[in-house]
């Protein structure tokens, strides 16, 4: 099966396209914490889903430019979506790393979905045939509406322990409604549990061989998008979605901006005052700065994909380090934004606060903090070994 692969800028406009559904769902999906189902086929129907599936399963193969600009479109309708679709993004090109047979599998489902997380808190005991799973996945983003869930565990005896990747059908899981937070509500982020759940062999890779790309795909031996590492690709697929709600927060300023005084003060009009234009200024700038390192990242994975060229040590943090730049920024031009807009800003209504709340949760995340990917990146400009295999 093959389709005809659609171009960034067909992606881009498609996505912006979705912009006011997102919007006017945004609501919906944080009160029930849950997207809701009109976005999710919203998004199937503008090919979302496809952009990181192989042409000759219909999809697009979309390189990491684009990733980031379809990214941000989604980003400025709701956070929540733009998350969940970013977090399909990564595990779908994990999917692509194993067996043609079983990409026959995942990829037979139009749309497929599929959630997942790096962190190895399970164990897989050897079986005749495969391993057999138990164990508790938290965060688990998109679970809700996944067919698949890709799985880190720490694989038992004989021999050393070893982390393994394994991929279940989600019909295969049990799910927890645990997701009771104060960000990013909507994107239904539970919990999955394994209770003896036996994965065939063919269905399970090394961690280490996932982390480094190194795949057992024949038939995506030479496309371009699986000439990298794990993380730097998981690292462009994220960025998108934190930079587009750091534009959502600055375009819900502006909209708001006519109509707004500075309550007990001489300003009648919010757009007259040298504050306000401190702030806009100094916002915009880290809004422009965040776009500045999100393309610089996907700059290089795009490029290191069609060369082929060996990546080094310094241009795997690298990308890390700019995935913790477009948070901290974005972050920060958030926090001035919603700092300018005044007490009616914390009503519902207002979206300001929910983007607030998202771009904060986006950031806390383990593998996008700032601070961690700031930390890695200077450890090894200053010459030291990273403490971290995931780079």
């Amino acid at each position: 099966m093959t389709t005809d692969v659609q171009t960034r800028e067909q992606l881009v406009r498609r996505a912006a396209d979705l912009v006011p559904l997102l919007r006017k769902n945004a609501a919906w999906a944080e009160e029930n914490r849950r997207i809701h189902e009109e976005s999710i086929e919203a998004m199937a129907d503008a090919g979302v889903f496809k952009m990181r599936v192989p042409t000759r399963y219909g999809g697009y193969e979309a390189d990491a430019r684009t990733l980031v600009e379809v990214g941000a479109a989604l980003g400025r309708g709701d956070g929540s979506t733009a998350w969940i679709a970013s977090v399909y993004w990564i595990p779908t090109w994990m999917v692509g790393l194993f067996p043609d047979a079983v990409q026959d599998e995942v990829f037979a489902t139009a749309d497929v979905r599929v959630c997942g997380t790096l962190s190895p808190t399970g164990t897989a005991t050897p079986a005749d045939g495969g391993v057999v799973l138990n164990g508790k996945w938290g965060f688990q983003s998109g679970a809700l509406h996944s067919h698949w869930q890709e799985i880190v565990a720490i694989q038992m005896g004989p021999g050393e322990p070893m982390p393994i990747v394994a991929l279940v059908p989600i019909s295969d899981m049990t799910i927890i409604d645990d997701w009771h937070t104060s960000g990013l509500k909507g994107t239904g982020s539970v919990s999955t549990v394994a209770d003896g759940v036996f994965v065939p062999s063919e269905r399970v890779l090394p961690l280490p061989a996932i982390l480094q790309g190194q795949g057992a795909s024949a038939a995506n031996a030479n496309s371009p998008i699986y000439r990298a590492p794990l993380l730097p690709v998981a690292s462009a697929s994220s960025v998108g979605t934190v930079l587009g709600m750091a534009k959502a927060a600055r375009e819900v300023f502006f909209e708001r901006l006519p109509d707004r005084k500075i309550t007990y003060t001489g300003y009648a009009h919010q757009n007259e005052a040298a504050l306000t234009h401190l702030q806009v200024a100094d916002a915009t700038n880290k809004i422009d700065e965040a776009e500045f390192h999100a393309t610089r990242l996907a700059t290089l994975l795009d490029d290191k994909c069609a060369s082929g060229a060996p990546w080094t040590l310094e241009e795997r943090v690298r990308a890390r380090g700019d995935l913790g730049a477009v948070c901290g920024l974005a972050r920060q031009a958030v926090d001035i934004l919603a700092t300018a807009s005044g007490g009616s800003s914390i009503y519902l209504d207002v979206p300001t606060q929910r983007i607030a709340r998202d771009v904060q949760a986006a950031t806390m995340h383990a593998l996008m903090h700032p601070n961690t990917n700031a930390e890695l990146y200077g450890r090894v400009l200053c010459g030291l070994e990273p403490d971290t295999l995931y780079i």
